[in-house]
Order: C-alpha cells, then sequence, then structure tokens
C-alpha cells in the first residue's frame, strides 16, 4: 500500500473514528483529542501495519488503547481543589 493510498483510507474514516471515539469519551473535546492522537500514533506507527490485514479493526484497536491507557493514566492522577485551604492537591505520580 502506497503512502497515499494509506492516508486516503486514515482520512476516509475520520466520521466513523469521531462516533466511536464520541461513545468512548462522552465529550466533544476529548473526542477530538483522542482521533487526533490517534492519528499521531498510526502516522507514526505506519510501518508496522501489514497489508491485506484489517486496516479498519487496526485503527479502532489503536484508539482503543489510547483511550484506555489515557484513562489509567488520569485516574493514577487526579487534582482536588479544597476551597477551604485555597489550595489544590494531587493524588499519585506526576
Amino acid at each position: 500500500m502506497t503512502d497515499t493510498d494509506f492516508n486516503h483510507k486514515l482520512i476516509g474514516m475520520h466520521g466513523s473514528l469521531m462516533q466511536f471515539a464520541q461513545r468512548l469519551t462522552t465529550d466533544g473535546d476529548a473526542a477530538k483529542d483522542l482521533v487526533q492522537e490517534t492519528y499521531l500514533k498510526v502516522l507514526d506507527n505506519r510501518e508496522k501495519y501489514t497489508y491485506g490485514s484489517n486496516f479498519r479493526a487496526w485503527i479502532y484497536t489503536i484508539m482503543k488503547n489510547t483511550f484506555i491507557n489515557n484513562y489509567r493514566h488520569s485516574a493514577r492522577r487526579k487534582i482536588y481543589y479544597n476551597p477551604m485551604e485555597a489550595e489544590f492537591s494531587c493524588t499519585g505520580r506526576l
């Protein structure tokens, strides 16, 4: 598959990727960020795609794993604001 074919297939999936991201995040801005991050990972790992395998499944897997990793990272690092003390505190690693 040429780079042009790869890019056209990726761009052609934009609508379905946005729908999937919206279902995962339930937030429009977070969905856009997830799609953008997925595009970057797909393009960075283009050489790992095996021609003839399921392109759509490969990209959806990248998006799902990106979402899960981001969720785990945010769950470990929660920031709380205590208005009584007027300061922020952070749990987890930074």
